[in-house]
């Protein structure tokens, strides 16, 4: 059944007043109770030294890595969901995510004094992912469903098991990369936050200037040949763009899984298939969704701080096998 177009902005808009909520709650919540009343007071400038500490050196870092690590990976998985014509393409079921992660790991142990180029390594894993992922599965008809799900399933188990050869061979540096593996957001600050905000605003503007290109994909390769479109030109550009958000997040955060599997799904349900509302609705949905996730992994289990990582493979585990028996993938 078709949605009204006005009922997809409301939805869209709703979505955004719930990141705004979830926002101030998250930021509120914790072993330091903060009230809604007392933030306005910190951001006006007239809050006290313990609730400005707590407020702008852990509290909103933590929920502005939370936001924009949601986006970038939601935005990823609905761009390769569009190239491979796949619902069940995300960065962590393609390998992308462990390419990079591999790519950051490597600098973490061996060669830490090169932590200032993680982000082009971990781009640079990505892309080396994605690449094998799209050769094994190429065939003389083009790429298959089930062969993307087979060729991310062997990426993902080649460097799987490089991660595990590097977490052996620097068992003692181990510690320091623990957190990251899990794709943990405690203990970092608002230096992680300017890094990695420029590349990731980079990558927004891009995907959505190819928000066009994204609905040429999803009519099928035939209709788009009959277009005059470039089919490989549009795949190339669009699947760049997935693998630079994604690694972006994993060079900051870790591996984070699921996010880029279920929230294009989820604005697929709310706002259709056409990407100029699918792309906004996964903004809001992956920013709000990996919120909840860090936000219940650190209070729900204090003084515990669970990785947010590690919340979203125990929810989407089973949202994903939900989608399977529903027969939606």
């Amino acid at each position: 059944m078709l949605v009204p177009h006005k009922t997809k902005g409301v939805a869209i808009g709703f979505t955004f007043i719930l990141l705004g909520i979830a926002i101030i709650l998250s930021i509120g919540l914790g072993s330091v109770r903060i009230s809604p009343a007392e933030i306005v007071t910190a951001i006006a400038g007239k809050g006290g030294e313990v609730s400005d500490t707590i407020l702008w050196d852990i509290r909103v870092p933590r929920v502005a890595l939370a936001v924009i690590i949601g986006i970038n990976l939601a935005i990823s998985g609905a761009l390769l969901q569009a190239v491979m014509h796949n619902p069940l393409a995300d960065p962590g079921l393609t390998g992308v995510s462990s390419g990079a992660a591999v790519s950051v790991l490597f600098i973490l142990l061996v060669v830490p004094s090169y932590s200032s180029w993680i982000p082009l390594f971990a781009i640079v894993g990505g892309s080396a992912a994605a690449i094998m992922v799209y050769a094994l599965a190429w065939k003389k008809r083009g790429i298959t469903p089930i062969r993307v799900i087979l060729s991310g399933v062997a990426v993902n188990s080649i460097f799987g098991g490089i991660i595990a050869l590097l977490s052996i061979l620097y068992s003692d540096k181990l510690p320091a990369a623990l957190q990251w593996l899990n794709g943990s957001m405690s203990g970092k600050g608002i230096g992680d936050v300017t890094v990695m905000l420029p590349y990731s605003v980079a990558g927004w503007i891009a995907a959505l200037f190819c928000i066009r290109q994204a609905n040429i994909l999803r009519l099928g390769e035939q209709a788009a040949l009959n277009l005059g479109e470039n089919i490989n030109r549009i795949r190339l550009i669009l699947s760049f763009i997935a693998v630079y958000l994604a690694a972006v997040s994993v060079s900051t955060v870790g591996m984070v899984g699921f996010v880029g599997l279920v929230v294009p799904h989820m604005a697929r349900m709310l706002v259709g298939s056409d990407y100029r509302n699918m792309i906004p609705m996964s903004i809001g949905l992956g920013a709000l969704v990996l919120l909840v996730a860090d936000t219940a992994g650190r209070t729900l289990f204090a003084p515990l701080d669970i990785p947010a990582g590690i919340v979203m493979a125990v929810a989407g585990g089973p949202y994903f096998l939900y989608l399977m028996r529903k027969g939606d993938v």
